[in-house]
C-alpha cells in the first residue's frame, strides 16, 4: 500500500526509504482510482488544508462507500455529503470490514464520516454555528461535520432567528465567551440573520442560505449579498460543507498564528 505524502516524506527524512522508492510512490500518489470511474485526490490536505470530500449526490452508495473508505485509509479520516440514501446507507455500510473505523451516519445532514480507530484529529479552535430555525439544521450539521474531520470544536445554537429575536442574545453572549475565530449563519425564509449577528459581533461572519422558504427560493442569497452590515462572507444556497471549509481555514490560520506567537513569547488569546 502507498503511503501519504506526509508519511513518505518523514520515511525518507529518517532513511527507511530510499530516493529512488520515494520518487515511485510519489507517482502513485497523484491520485487513486476505484474501478475506473473514481479519481480521488488523496493528497488534497497537504496542499490545500482541505481533505477531499466526497460528494454523494448522483453517486451510488457502493460508489460513495468505497471512496470514502479509500480517503479514510490515506488521511485518517474522511467525509462523503449529499447522500441521497441515506437510510439504506446504514445497511449497505455493514456488507464492508470495517473493524478497524468507527463510522458515523448523520441522517439530519445526510452525511458519512469514516475515522480509523487510531487516528487523532489535531483540535484547531473553535467555530460557532447558529441557524434561524429547525429547518435549517440539516445545513448547520453538514457545516458542522465538516469542521469537525478538520478538527475544529464547534458550538452550536440552532432555532434563534429575528422571528424571536431574544433567543440570539445568550447564544451570542457565549460564542463571545468561548473565543470563536468566526460565526456560520444558516438562515432560509427572508435571510436576515446574518446581517443582524455581523451588526452585534467583533467576528467574521458567513452567511448560509437555505432552501426553506414559503416563497422564492434565491431570496435568502440575494438578502445576504445585499447587506449593509459589513463582516460578512456569503456561501451557495444549502452549501454547509463550503462554509465549513471556509471557517475551518479561518480557525487554521488563527491557530497557527496563535502558535507561532507563543514560540515567540508572545500571548496566546485562548490561552489568557
Amino acid at each position: 500500500m502507498t503511503k501519504n505524502l506526509r508519511d513518505l516524506l518523514l520515511a525518507f527524512k529518517s532513511g527507511e526509504i530510499s530516493l529512488e522508492e520515494v520518487e515511485k510512490q510519489i507517482k502513485f500518489n497523484y491520485f487513486e482510482e476505484i474501478e475506473n470511474k473514481l479519481k480521488l485526490d488523496v493528497n488534497r490536505h497537504f496542499r490545500t488544508g482541505v481533505p477531499e470530500v466526497v460528494y454523494g449526490r448522483g453517486k451510488e452508495l457502493d460508489e460513495i462507500i468505497k471512496a470514502t473508505i479509500k480517503l479514510a485509509e490515506k488521511n485518517g479520516i474522511a467525509l462523503a455529503t449529499k447522500i441521497e440514501d441515506v437510510e439504506k446507507l446504514n445497511e449497505e455500510i455493514k456488507k464492508y470490514d470495517l473493524k478497524n473505523y468507527i463510522i458515523k451516519i448523520n441522517k439530519k445532514a445526510k452525511t458519512l464520516i469514516i475515522k480509523n480507530k487510531n487516528y487523532s484529529v489535531k483540535k484547531i479552535g473553535k467555530v460557532g454555528i447558529l441557524t434561524a430555525g429547525t429547518s435549517d439544521i440539516p445545513i448547520a450539521e453538514e457545516a458542522k461535520d465538516t469542521l469537525e474531520v478538520m478538527g475544529v470544536e464547534v458550538i452550536t445554537y440552532y432555532d434563534v432567528g429575528i422571528a424571536g429575536i431574544h433567543r440570539l442574545f445568550p447564544a451570542l453572549k457565549k460564542m463571545v465567551e468561548e473565543n470563536v475565530c468566526c460565526i456560520i449563519v444558516v438562515a432560509g425564509m427572508e435571510g436576515a440573520l446574518p446581517s443582524v449577528v455581523s451588526s452585534m459581533v467583533d467576528i467574521p461572519v458567513i452567511g448560509v442560505p437555505t432552501s426553506t422558504s414559503y416563497g422564492i427560493k434565491i431570496t435568502p442569497l440575494l438578502t445576504m449579498l445585499h447587506t449593509c452590515s459589513p463582516g460578512i462572507v456569503v456561501v451557495n444556497i444549502d452549501n454547509g460543507f463550503g462554509a465549513g471549509v471556509f471557517a475551518g481555514l479561518i480557525a487554521k490560520k488563527v491557530y497557527e498564528g496563535n502558535h507561532d506567537k507563543n514560540h515567540r513569547g508572545g500571548v496566546n488569546r485562548n490561552t489568557e
